[in-house]
């Protein structure tokens, strides 16, 4: 028996099974390919923090400790690849003749580098002139001292004779931040900046100059630079907590002779909150839609509930037992299951062909297969659920009658009756609210800590908002379709014409399926429109986090020192690429005490080559606060943190006092407090401000620059920052946005969420598309003996048209506005519950209009080919066809 009903499955119900399997494999597909992309993204983040790091390890010799034993202690480590000594020392100064004057600095510091430590660690020194080993000077102090390759530069030791030496090269130092940073300090005690002045010399000229010095604890000190192996877990917090153990276990094993600067450990531990988000966009992006495609399915299941209750009818009328039915039910939805998943597994290895180059998605194999395993029992119990479970249910809950009837009997849900849609919109309001609270963190990795915390219940809101939103509109659904049956009929009249009340009567008949079939398409098209919101979002400010970094498309910094003004940008526009530059001031005031840094713009010309966003200020608009300096030329924006130290209100004189560049003394200029600046292009993130530069240029008799921001349009960056290191040489630092983009960018920015883009909104297409056409489609087709009856009575085409295609209005028309609706509810939510992945905070969502509008034609498309080919079918209705069905 079980052979026969299968084999008649496949010969007579074969659309209707590959229909459900379709729903199955899109959410076996989807499930298999996000959960091995993140797999695969986990272990990107790690090999991408590993590769960012120039030294793992600056393992730095105590007082007392020996250098030599430390070194081998190091060296002997099961980690370690590599490990060099490197030797700090403390000048007085430098100084050079060049050009007939003499160019004198303040302190230096100066590195001892062992033989093979560039080709060790590629990644800390970088040539710009002459030769690349022996006695090299760092760029900004060529520049302060005027001097290149060949010159003599005298350095001062602090009690010991001067020392001469001959420069071999001009060198960048790309990690001068760790490389200088005071190992076993907490952060907040950390330099600010690296030292300006900075003399690299080979160990051997170090030892001969600072030998004399060596008993004093001050000026000389020892690190053992260290590599470490790159093979570690892939997940970054596993990879986290066993370096630094590692560090922690040398720590002991010298007894304190050695502290660990774990430079490793710091870019693992950013990877390791960048993966916890990672997790968060998997959980917000990824299981709606598996979700949604279980929806389909049991969408897909239901369009024939009718047909198979007759049918289970007929069987028990027959003499089939219960458990026969169930078991009947449960070939068809291994049938469904098996092959659902089988079709899902392949699609998501040819979506990973496509969009990644590998059917893994970067994951290793044993990844992959975990969640090859957890697709396949999800499709699985997918099947089980919208197959077998309803089976099940009607043979123990309805009679044999019941089964062979075909009236409908609308009736209100249980959840309808009980008010459950408004009440889980209500809780999703009052979630988001608590979650996104100030100091509200979605992610939380405490200092220290080898285990991150996530706030799981930030799910809450956007979980129950969809909930809540598609319960709202099956309500409305079913309330337009049956009460508001009037103003559908009039509404249907273009399309029925003369039937558009009976189209409209009809509709409210069948108004508890069809009002399930537009929440179905409202659902996949809010499932759709947020998640490409959420993406276009997503890429809008990681471009703007870079181009608050850089500065603009690039950006030439002067070196300090150097007297530039405005004029300097006149040579920079000629460059071929550049379409416009920016002059920018950098000065430093004295509020007070306190040292901050100030910009100085020309607020009617600033936006021409650097983007500001109203995010960036408090108390008006960007276009407003800079219209406020250009009218008031003695306003300035001061940083929150300030304006509440001193108490500042809107219009108080703020006195700042600023070195005067005739006197070069510091001198008193007032301003006028105007508004907040938390963000600007080049500034720190801590406290600075931003004035009118013509009018600090007046005040302080000096229209120095300290950057010109560059505008290329967006193209060939690169490109034009070489062409200006070659026309200006080492003197200046120049920045492209591109190399910004690549250092300050998460390592969540690094994987490929260009490919997990391309693959979301991709199966958002589908489901929308298949959520309309194929359960419109279904739905029609198992009323074909209606419409073949009409048809032997006389109906004519355009009367059976008028039926098909006002249901196809109602669920079009209905399905757009909720979706939209829901699409922007739940876009808004994710983007403030998900603050932590942007920085700086939009200040509005990214429209993805020409995806919004390619959904909305393919939806509607779809559903137009399953109205016309209904049609088509019910006019081919004969007396055979309706004794078949």
């Amino acid at each position: 028996m079980i052979g026969t009903w299968w084999w008649g499955l496949l010969r007579h119900r074969g659309a209707r099974l590959a229909a459900t399997a379709a729903g199955i494999a899109v959410a076996v597909a989807l499930l298999a390919s996000l959960g091995a992309f993140l797999t695969g993204a986990q272990a990107s983040m790690t090999q991408q923090a590993a590769r960012s790091v120039a030294v793992d390890w600056q393992v730095q010799v105590q007082p007392g400790g020996v250098p030599a034993a430390v070194l081998d202690a190091v060296r002997t480590d099961p980690g370690t690849t590599a490990a060099l000594p490197v030797d700090y020392g403390h000048a007085d100064g430098l100084s050079a003749s060049t050009g007939g004057s003499t160019q004198t600095t303040g302190a230096a510091t100066v590195l001892g580098l062992p033989e093979g430590y560039r080709a060790t660690f590629p990644g800390e020194v970088r040539a710009l002139a002459g030769a690349d080993t022996g006695v090299l000077l760092a760029q900004q102090t060529a520049a302060n001292l005027h001097a290149a390759p060949g010159d003599v530069i005298t350095v001062a030791l602090p009690g010991a004779p001067a020392a001469t030496v001959r420069v071999d090269g001009v060198v960048d130092l790309p990690a001068a931040n760790s490389l200088f940073q005071v190992v076993g300090a907490p952060a907040g005690s950390q330099p600010a900046a690296p030292p300006d002045n900075v003399l690299l010399l080979p160990s051997a000229l170090w030892n001969a100059l600072f030998a004399p010095l060596a008993g004093r604890a001050d000026p000389v000190s020892t690190q053992i630079h260290t590599a470490r192996s790159h093979g570690l877990p892939a997940d970054p917090a596993a990879a986290y907590t066993e370096v630094t153990g590692a560090a922690k276990n040398l720590e002991a094993r010298t007894s304190g002779a050695a502290l660990v600067g774990d430079n490793l450990g710091a870019a693992l531990d950013a990877a390791r909150s960048d993966a916890a988000y990672g997790q968060m966009l998997f959980l917000f992006l990824g299981v709606p839609g598996a979700v949604l495609a279980g929806l389909l399915t049991a969408a897909v299941t239901g369009a024939g509930a009718p047909r198979r209750r007759r049918e289970q009818a007929l069987l028990r009328a027959r003499g089939a037992t219960g458990r026969q039915l169930v078991r009947l039910a449960a070939v068809e939805a291994a049938t469904v299951g098996v092959a659902g998943s089988l079709a899902g597994l392949g699609l998501a290895a040819v979506v990973g062909r496509v969009a990644f180059g590998t059917a893994a998605f970067g994951a290793t194999p044993g990844a992959a297969a975990s969640w090859v395993g957890v697709a396949a029992t999800l499709g699985l119990a997918i099947a089980a659920l919208t197959v077998l479970v309803p089976a099940w249910r009607d043979q123990r809950g309805t009679t044999v009658a019941a089964g062979r009837s075909t009236a409908e009997r609308p009736r209100a849900p249980w959840w309808a009756r009980h008010g459950l849609d408004v009440l889980l919109l209500a809780l999703a309001g009052l979630v988001f609210w608590l979650t996104s609270r100030n100091g509200y963190t979605l992610v939380l990795a405490p200092e220290g800590v080898p285990t991150i915390s996530v706030s799981y219940w930030a799910f809450a809101g956007p979980a129950l908002a969809w909930l809540g939103t598609g319960l709202l509109g099956r309500r409305l659904a079913d309330l337009v379709l049956g009460r508001g049956r009037g103003l559908v009929g009039r509404a249907l009249r273009p399309v029925a014409g003369g039937l558009s009340g009976t189209v409209a009567s009809t509709l409210a008949r069948r108004r508890g399926p069809l009002a399930r079939s537009v929440v179905l398409l409202a659902l996949a098209l809010s499932f759709a429109a947020s998640t490409a919101t959420f993406n276009a979002t997503y890429r809008q400010q990681a471009e703007v986090d870079a181009l608050l970094t850089n500065g603009a498309d690039v950006t030439v910094t002067e070196s300090p020192g150097v007297t530039v003004g405005p004029a300097g940008g006149v040579t920079l526009a000629a460059i071929p690429g550049v379409r416009q530059v920016e002059p920018v001031q950098h000065r430093f005031a004295y509020v007070g005490a306190d040292l901050q840094d100030l910009y100085g713009v020309r607020p009617a010309t600033i936006t021409r080559a650097t983007a500001l966003q109203d995010t960036y200020f408090q108390g008006g608009t960007a276009r407003g606060l800079m219209g406020e300096l250009a009218a008031r030329p003695d306003s300035i924006l001061v940083s929150a943190e300030t304006v509440k130290d001193y108490q500042l209100r809107p219009g108080d004189l703020l006195n700042l006092r600023l070195r005067d560049g005739r006197t070069h003394q510091l001198t008193t200029v007032g301003f006028h407090y105007a508004g907040v600046v938390t963000e600007f292009p080049t500034a720190p993130k801590d406290s600075f401000f931003v004035a009118n530069a013509d009018y600090v240029a007046r005040a302080t008799g000096s229209d120095a620059v300290g950057a010109f921001l560059v505008d290329t349009g967006g193209h060939d960056s690169t490109a034009v920052a070489d062409r200006i290191r070659a026309l200006l040489g080492p003197t200046v630092t120049v920045t492209d946005i591109a190399t910004t983009r690549s250092a300050i960018g998460s390592s969540l920015t690094a994987v490929d969420l260009a490919g997990l883009t391309t693959v979301e909104l991709g199966f958002a297409l589908v489901l929308a598309a298949a959520a309309g056409g194929l359960v419109l489609a279904l739905g029609l087709a198992e009323r074909r003996r209606s419409f073949a009856i009409a048809r032997v009575l006389g109906a004519r085409p355009r009367q059976l048209r008028g039926f098909v295609f006002g249901e196809a209005a109602v669920l079009i028309v209905g399905g757009l506005v909720l979706g939209a609706l829901g699409g922007w509810l739940l876009s808004e939510m994710l983007v403030a519950v998900l603050t932590g992945v942007f920085d700086p905070p939009p200040s509005s969502p990214a429209v993805p209009w020409t995806y919004l509008g390619a959904i909305t034609v393919l939806t509607v498309g779809a559903l137009t080919v399953a109205a016309v080919g209904a049609v088509r079918l019910a006019r081919r209705a004969t007396v055979e066809a309706i004794r078949e069905l």
